[in-house]
């Protein structure tokens, strides 16, 4: 279970660093919910702020796990490469450099994870449709599709077609399908994604622009 993932770097964390006083509020950064901004954390954290982590772990933590879990479609390998993603944070917190946005650098070592993982796998899974995404807000391809059925009719209906995008989804090359589900299910910027993936914006685009294409053909049928 992710809260106990929690748990476990939280001890960590208090271990190596001991508790600390909250530093001061007032930031000019500030994230979207309320707070200091990512990289404010960061910089309290690499000066011994552990309660600064504890911020970062409670807002990442989630859509880091469900992000691995989406590549991996194993909630257990998930839960360890998560725990892995934060303690790679916590002993490379002496390299990060404020310039760079916290996101992009906790994204691409969630990512490499994955790769590393699935490499060792000798085999490469789609993610799973069934996992909730990253906030109540957010849409997935699915959600655009219509339906005019009948409530009883519309869960076949939703059922037959998770099946088929999960297919589309599976038939995809892996850069196509990484660059979809980092757009579609964590919201991350085309620019995020270039330096996540070490591409050009350019080049994201179009991969997003092909997986895109694809799956509108895989979903012709369901087209309203």
């Amino acid at each position: 279970m992710v809260s106990v993932v929690f748990a476990v770097l939280k001890a960590l964390v208090d271990r190596v660093r001991g508790r600390s006083a909250d530093a001061d509020e007032g930031e000019v950064a500030l994230h979207a919910d309320g707070g200091p901004a990512d990289e404010v954390l960061m910089e309290r954290y690499c000066g011994g702020d552990a309660r600064a982590f504890d911020r970062l772990l409670k807002r990442h933590g989630g859509p880091i796990y469900n992000f691995i879990l989406r590549h991996v479609h194993n909630p257990t390998l998930a839960e360890d490469l998560t725990q892995e993603t934060f303690m790679r944070v916590i002993r490379g917190a002496g390299d990060y450099e404020r310039r760079a946005k916290f996101t992009t650098w906790l994204y691409t070592i969630a990512r490499n994870q994955c790769i590393d993982a699935l490499r060792r796998a000798k085999h490469r899974r789609h993610p799973s449709l069934d996992q909730p995404l990253d906030s109540a807000e957010s849409r997935t391809l699915g959600d655009t599709v219509k339906s005019d059925l009948p409530d009883s009719e519309r869960g076949v209906v939703d059922s037959e077609f998770s099946v088929v995008l999960e297919r589309a989804l599976a038939r995809l090359p892996e850069e196509q399908r990484e660059v979809f589900l980092m757009r579609q299910y964590q919201n991350l910027q085309f620019q995020e994604i270039a330096e996540i993936t070490g591409v050009s914006p350019n080049t994201v685009k179009s991969r997003m622009r092909y997986a895109l294409e694809s799956l509108q053909r895989a979903l012709t049928d369901f087209a309203p």
